[in-house]
This record gives structure tokens, C-alpha cells and sequence, in this order.
């Protein structure tokens, strides 16, 4: 029998100065059993710095035709498609071409750099293609704050984010690769 995704209960509390957002967010995400605690803090942080009303998980790891993370509008255009990892270029060439904005938060530490030269050219064809890079430590801090039933702040302010909860806070810097 295969293992069943796990069920998280999350309440995001998000002051995002550089927005001007400000908005609690109730919401039930549900973890692959192949995700670690880290990538999905990951996807809530994706989250939290494009919250918005019409913001929502998608099926994510089970389906290839869509971003784990997504808002349409109401007739069912993309407005904004946001993928997670070291992307090739094919699969971002795919997503540019059905959405309006693209997002791509990349992770895994030194391997960045190193995927980034392979496909900095590639990628800058892509005008509606942003490009984070997540540092290593924060995912991992991030993944220190899961527990089943959370309550998260996110404070964004002048490209710094805090991730905190009861516990403790995390410091995320993420670095704009390509805008």
C-alpha cells in the first residue's frame, strides 16, 4: 500500500510592508510523502510573498500539467504559475507560454550557482520568468517550525522575510536571480 500524503492545518498571518498586504490565510495543505518538511515551508513562503485572495495550491506533485502553486482568474487564464527546484529550461519555456507571470523558487545550496550558469542564457528569454534562489539555511530553519497544526507570522519587509511561530524565527534573504 502506497504511504498517503500527510494533512497540515495552517494559519498564515502575513504583514507584507513591501505590498502594502496584510492578510490571515486559513489553509489545508497537504505534504507528498516523497516532500520534506523543508520544500513544504518552501511552498509556504512562496506563498506568503505572493498571497492574495485567488492564490491557491494546485495537486501539485501528482499532476504534470500544473504548478504546485497557482491563481487564475475567474475564466481559468494563469495568471501566475510558481515552480519550486532547479527547472529546466523546457518545462519553464512550457509554463511562460501558458501564464501570465512565472515564478521560479530555486534551492539546494551550492548546486545553485552551478545550475543557474547552465541555464542563466536560456532562461533570459523568458520575460515574464522571475527567478529566486532560497539559501540553504532557511529552507532548513524552516523545516525546524513544521508541526501538524501550525500557526505561522510572515513579516516581509525590504526583501527580508521572518518566518516565526511559538517556538522561534527564521531570517530569509532570498536572492532575485533574474526579475
Amino acid at each position: 500500500m502506497a504511504p498517503k500524503a500527510t494533512v497540515y492545518k495552517v494559519n498564515l498571518q502575513i504583514a507584507d510592508i513591501d505590498r502594502g498586504y496584510y492578510q490571515d490565510h486559513n489553509l489545508t495543505l497537504a505534504q507528498h510523502p516523497s516532500e520534506t518538511d523543508s520544500r513544504m515551508m518552501l511552498r509556504l513562503l512562496a506563498f506568503a510573498m505572493n498571497a492574495s485572495d485567488t492564490l491557491e495550491f494546485s495537486k501539485g506533485l501528482c499532476v504534470e500539467d500544473e504548478p504546485e502553486l497557482w491563481e487564475k482568474t475567474l475564466v481559468g487564464d494563469i495568471e501566475l504559475w510558481i515552480e519550486f527546484g532547479q527547472s529546466d529550461e523546457k518545462w519553464l519555456r512550457k509554463a511562460s507560454g501558458r501564464a501570465k507571470q512565472v515564478q521560479l523558487f530555486a534551492y539546494g545550496g551550492r548546486s545553485v550557482p552551478i545550475w543557474w550558469q547552465q541555464n542563466e542564457q536560456a532562461f533570459s528569454r523568458y520575460k515574464n520568468l522571475k527567478v529566486w534562489n532560497i539559501p540553504e539555511n532557511a529552507v532548513k530553519e524552516m523545516g525546524e517550525l513544521v508541526s501538524r497544526s501550525m500557526s505561522l507570522q510572515y513579516n516581509i519587509s525590504e526583501g527580508q522575510i521572518w518566518v516565526s511561530n511559538d517556538d522561534g524565527s527564521v531570517l530569509v534573504e532570498p536572492e532575485l536571480l533574474k526579475e
